[in-house]
């Protein structure tokens, strides 16, 4: 037996159940319409809510800096790569999310591997965590050597019930996704934040799909229920609403000076480019501007759901422009999929271990960038592949 063997075995057993992940090709740029292996389709299911992936203004950010400050870094940020790019986009980032200091990273994936294990970096520590949060906090707490507690799904009775077992630990760090990713529900934070408040923790957000989606102008979570100055550390990808790439930490000066000297990806992975750093400078300027993208986003966003459920899908539980077209097993979901790439519209199938088995689902991605005669089209795609498939005669049970 070979020792790869192994990778064969699996990549079989994927396939057979349903699970392998084909992944596309992208051939343009991100837009409502884009290119696919070779075909033009409509775009459903990228992070690109605000259009902003191929906005002039961001293009023009990036070309411009390039004379000045080419192509890379060519440094970790501790030692010869923070450029004055990266000095502003941060100070317009803590300008624009109403906080002391921000410190940007590579992605929000690599801003939570930096933050969790700095903050919580003992074994008399305890991370309290949403059993749903994404796989980047899932990987940030493995990466700490605090003990782990892990609470129900937004449930702040059960948030309470790990809470008061942790009491005893030296820092206490509770930590929830701000909109959850595959699901589209908001986290209940003015509950945790109380909860927090009790026990003396402190509170870690990571709102990926919440900032340039929720809050006056995208500003994200807190802004939306109201809270700031509660909410201890705030994560925030520029890879998603802000159309770029790189992720940041939000929260008070003292946050952020302390992990520029504890955060080892800041520390020992290069800086983000000037391109993209000009280019997420541009995007906190436009929504810093105006609120038109969030409101077109949310516009988009109320009409296809209510669509869909008027159609008998079943869009499970999301309060924001995710919409998780439910569909049960893995295989189902892969062959609607392809069905509705064979329509022209492109919308990924998600299943496990991205989402529990038995509740797979393509996962519908709404865009300011879509007008109301694209989201027709997927509308009637939907429909027709929904009745093909005999979706539409009753909801899934799962």
């Amino acid at each position: 037996m070979g020792k790869l063997d192994f990778i064969k075995e699996e990549l079989s057993r994927l396939k057979e159940t349903g699970l392998y992940n084909n992944i596309r090709t992208i051939e343009s740029p991100q837009g409502a319409w884009i290119k696919v292996d070779g075909k033009r389709v409509l775009n459903m299911c990228s992070n690109n809510y605000l259009g902003f992936a191929n906005d002039p203004r961001l293009l023009e950010s990036a070309r411009k800096v390039l004379g000045e400050f080419g192509v890379g870094p060519a440094a970790v940020r501790s030692i010869a790569g923070t450029m004055s790019l990266h000095n502003q986009l941060e100070k317009k980032l803590a300008e624009f999310k109403e906080v002391e200091a921000t410190l940007s990273f590579q992605s929000g994936f690599v801003a939570n591997q930096a933050v969790i294990p700095a903050i919580a970096d003992s074994a008399d520590d305890a991370i309290i965590t949403d059993e749903l949060n994404h796989a980047s906090i899932i990987d940030g707490v493995r990466l700490s050597k605090a003990k782990r507690y892990i609470y129900a799904h937004n449930n702040a009775n059960d948030l309470k019930s790990r809470l008061e077992e942790a009491k005893e630990a030296r820092r206490k760090l509770i930590i929830t996704d701000g909109v959850f990713s595959m699901d589209g529900d908001i986290a209940s934070l003015p509950e945790i934040c109380e909860a927090a408040e009790k026990y003396e923790a402190l509170v870690m957000v990571d709102d990926a799909h919440g900032e340039g989606v929720l809050g006056k102008n995208g500003r994200g979570i807190v802004d939306h229920f109201h809270i700031h100055g509660r909410v201890d550390i705030e994560i925030g990808t520029l890879s998603k609403a802000f159309g770029v790439v790189g992720g940041f930490v939000a929260g008070k000066a003292g946050l952020v000076e302390f992990l520029k000297q504890k955060a080892r990806p800041f520390l020992f992975s290069s800086a983000a480019t000037p391109p993209d750093i000009a280019a997420c400078i541009a995007a906190v300027d436009i929504l810093s501007s105006t609120e038109e993208p969030v409101k077109k986003l949310w516009e988009n966003s109320r009409y296809f759901k209510n669509k869909m459920k008027e159609l008998g899908f079943d869009t499970g539980v999301s309060q924001t422009p995710i919409t998780p077209v439910m569909l049960g097993e893995a295989s189902a979901a892969q062959e609607f999929s392809r069905k509705l790439f064979e329509n022209n519209v492109f919308a990924m199938a998600i299943g496990f271990p991205t989402v529990p088995k038995g509740k797979a689902r393509i996962r519908v991605m709404i865009s300011a960038a879509h007008s109301k005669e694209d989201l027709d089209t997927a509308l009637d795609a939907f429909t027709k592949v929904g009745k093909e498939l005999g979706c539409l005669s009753a909801k899934y049970i799962y």
